[in-house]
């Protein structure tokens, strides 16, 4: 079987120094670019360290970006002109640039998450459901725990779980947004959706939906342990999206939820 030939861009990172680690343990993998926003003289893998240009980007198949809006969008015009997959792992982007995505994903092939855990994604599916099946008579908060290395709050993945309760309740998710809190100790629930982001420590991603009607309490979360889980979920969304034609998928459509 032939290999897929990967690039990762902001390899210096976190999540890009996990997802050349977990590329090397994974089968069907061959990492051929590797690129950062500064230039730099260091060499991984006995590659180069590139910036983001349409040259480095050729010989790939796959792009995964974990890196910062600005950068991605880069990256995305550049993989429009060469017609390469990307997926793509970065978080907060605005509504603007979610909407100019969507306008390039009907050019090229791009699976997009907040986060790429297949439990994440279940516990969003929980969550869609639960906040449908529940209805008005329950109000909703958000909770999560990152390190305090995280420059974004809410995370990419506590706003995917605010949609997801949206979605139940058939709503847009835009206007649902409550307050956006930060290392509260408490936080109130309220007839939008508030977030706290608690920020200490190295904790890898902790995320807690809860629903209440005053008289009970119903409660999902999800505890991640190990950043690999998000490159393997990463790679997983790679090998995927090799075969779809232009569009813009989610980690849900990979593991099939209706």
């Amino acid at each position: 079987m032939k290999k897929i030939n990967l690039a990762i861009t902001g390899c210096l990172g976190r999540m890009g120094q996990q997802l050349i680690k977990s590329s090397k343990n994974t089968k069907g993998f061959k990492l051929v670019c590797l690129t950062e926003n500064n230039r730099t003289n260091k060499r991984i893998s006995g590659l180069n360290i590139s910036t983001n240009n349409i040259n480095v980007f050729k010989n790939t198949n796959v792009i995964i970006d974990f890196t910062v809006p600005k950068c991605t969008f880069e990256i995305l015009k550049i993989a429009t002109k060469l017609k390469k997959r990307v997926v793509i792992g970065t978080t907060g982007f605005s509504q603007k640039e979610e909407k100019s995505i969507v306008k390039f994903s009907k050019k090229i092939p791009i699976l997009k998450a907040g986060n790429m855990s297949l439990g994440i994604n279940l516990l969003m599916y929980l969550t869609e459901i639960a906040s449908g099946a529940l209805g008005r008579n329950f109000l909703s908060k958000i909770y999560e725990v990152h390190h305090k290395y995280k420059k974004d709050h809410p995370s990419g993945t506590a706003l995917m779980l605010g949609k997801g309760i949206a979605i139940g309740k058939k709503k847009n998710f835009y206007d649902l947004i409550g307050k956006k809190y930060l290392n509260k100790k408490k936080f109130p629930y309220s007839n939008k959706i508030n977030f706290n982001s608690i920020r200490k420590g190295k904790i890898i991603g902790e995320h807690e939906v809860k629903f209440s009607s005053g008289k009970e309490i119903i409660t999902l979360n999800h505890e991640a342990f190990d950043r690999a889980l998000y490159a393997e979920g990463a790679l997983l969304a790679a090998k995927w999206i090799m075969s779809k034609k232009p569009g813009l998928y989610s980690m849900r459509d990979l593991m099939n939820f209706k």
